[in-house]
């Protein structure tokens, strides 16, 4: 999972290119980067960390420009190396600096496409660097390397699009043209634009959440469309056109459960308004499962859980206690490597207040339950600070697939829900009960906000992949990949993937 963000200004875009990614540092934690476009040559700076310790004094100043794009980025394909810190950049055709959100599913495929057929080397196992690379191919095949416009950049996307298969939200820049943006044909990611009418002429922003437009005091516009490219050149004027056959809406549903702010409105629905609605069902199926006196109080696991948690207390008409108190300068625990990193770090991100537990039956509210290590901790924690029952319910259904279109659980063994009962988790957890929100009732919760959105991209509960490409053998390659990281082997690529390369050359 990624932030990104692209701007045209008419004015120097550095410091609001920082100030975005400082309200998107929660979509990732691993490396922070900008470039930005500087008469027809490209400024540029990353490398792993937050935000605030990548970006100095000096590095600012060295990001001249009227327009730019930037990314914070945890690694969900290839490895945490600072040379996949992004955006990415490749000098030819005009020169074009990319960053990406989301995952490609045949990355690996592209790669070899690329050096076999397009001519193209790929320096890294990043798939944001394969996708920069289709998307100049295409854009040099559209334009014979000699003149851009509007037109032969929508060619071009349009193209990427029959060669790319899975998640992808863009914003890239063309040297001396201006800044593209493009979403998949599914809508997987979300990507949404805003404007600002300066005294200068008009500025845009284009960004994963809307909380990154209006921190900077600009107004939203709209969400990109699914399969839509922007294009704004230098001069400010935006093109927009529809660049893919029969694109459907289907957004990911963990976005609403977890990973988006609250305060951020992703295709026409509130967050916030759907973790509310998502505590008023999981009420519905509490109360259905526990005889009134079962529950003594109601406290949510900070943060992303406490709209849910107060809804349901509200609708139970039970007490709602902070038992928790989270320490903010610790990082989320889901994007930490590791399971003993982030079972020690629960205790380090959490403190319990033992007089809201003791003698207490409790009932812990969390978004979603993923590898269970963060869970066990907590009610671990809830007995040894006194509490007589705890009972765990989880706003989001049980996490028993791989998301392969961004959001780092590729292995099926470290889903607590894969292959286990809700007993047997229960008793995994070492709760006394546990409750799960139903999957029917989860998408409810969003399409109650925004009745237009009738379609979800909710593989790790239900195992559909919205792409069609990915199967079984897919999942095996890469869940070896990650427990034994090694360079993309071609001749073990090519009999992977049926691929016959001598067709291709």
């Amino acid at each position: 999972m990624c932030g990104i963000v692209g701007v045209v200004s008419q004015g120097p875009v550095n410091q609001v290119i920082y100030d975005a990614l400082l309200l998107l540092q929660h979509r990732g934690q691993d490396a922070a980067g900008i470039a930005t476009a500087h008469g027809s040559a490209f400024c540029m700076h990353k490398a792993n960390g937050l935000v605030r310790d990548v970006f100095r004094t000096r590095n600012m100043r060295a990001l001249m420009g009227n327009a730019g794009i930037g990314q914070c980025r945890y690694p969900t394909a290839g490895s945490a190396s600072e040379e996949e810190a992004q955006p990415f950049y490749v000098n030819a055709p005009f020169g074009i600096t990319l960053a990406h959100n989301g995952n490609l599913t045949n990355w690996e495929q592209l790669k070899i496409e690329m050096f076999r057929n397009d001519r193209r080397h790929i320096n890294t196992d990043s798939d944001s660097e394969v996708l920069l690379n289709v998307l100049a191919h295409e854009i040099q095949e559209a334009t014979f390397g000699y003149s851009l416009d509007p037109a032969a950049v929508f060619k071009a996307v349009a193209a990427l699009h029959k060669r790319v298969r899975g998640s992808y939200a863009v914003v890239a820049q063309i040297a001396g043209y201006g800044m593209l943006a493009f979403r998949d044909p599914f809508g997987i990611r979300p990507l949404c634009i805003g404007f600002n009418d300066s005294e200068a002429g008009p500025e845009y922003v284009v960004a994963s959440e809307s909380v990154a437009l209006e921190g900077l005091g600009y107004r939203f516009l709209r969400d990109v469309i699914p399969g839509e490219a922007i294009f704004i050149d230098m001069d400010g004027k935006l093109y927009n056109q529809q660049c893919a056959d029969n694109p459907t809406l289907n957004p990911c549903a963990f976005e609403f459960v977890y990973f988006a702010r609250p305060d951020s409105v992703i295709d026409g629905a509130s967050v916030y308004a759907t973790r509310l609605k998502m505590g008023e069902f999981l009420a519905d199926k509490v109360r259905r499962e526990f005889s009134s006196g079962e529950i003594d109080v109601v406290m949510p696991i900070p943060d992303s859980s406490r709209p849910a948690a107060m809804e349901l207390a509200l609708k139970l008409n039970l007490e709602y206690r902070e038992g928790f108190i989270k320490n903010r300068y610790i990082g989320r625990t889901f994007l930490m490597p590791g399971q003993a990193v982030r079972r020690k770090s629960v205790r380090q991100k959490l403190n319990a207040i033992g007089s809201e537990f003791k003698g207490k039956n409790v009932l812990l509210v969390d978004d979603s339950i993923v590898r269970g290590t963060t869970s066990r901790e907590i009610v671990q924690m809830a007995r040894e600070s006194g509490a007589k029952r705890v009972i765990f319910a989880s706003a989001a259904p049980p996490v028993k697939y791989p998301n392969v279109y961004g959001i780092d659980m590729p292995s099926r063994n470290e889903l607590i829900a894969h292959g286990r009962t809700e007993d047997e988790i229960c008793r995994e957890i070492t709760a006394d009960a546990l409750v799960y929100q139903d999957l029917e009732a989860l998408t409810r919760s969003i399409s109650v906000v925004n009745p237009m959105l009738k379609k979800f991209e909710a593989s790790c509960f239900d195992g559909i992949y919205v792409t069609g490409d990915v199967s079984r053998d897919y999942l095996d390659r890469i869940e070896n990949a990650r427990n034994n990281p090694k360079p993309v082997n071609e001749d073990a690529v090519r009999s992977q993937l049926n691929l016959n390369l001598a067709q291709i050359d």
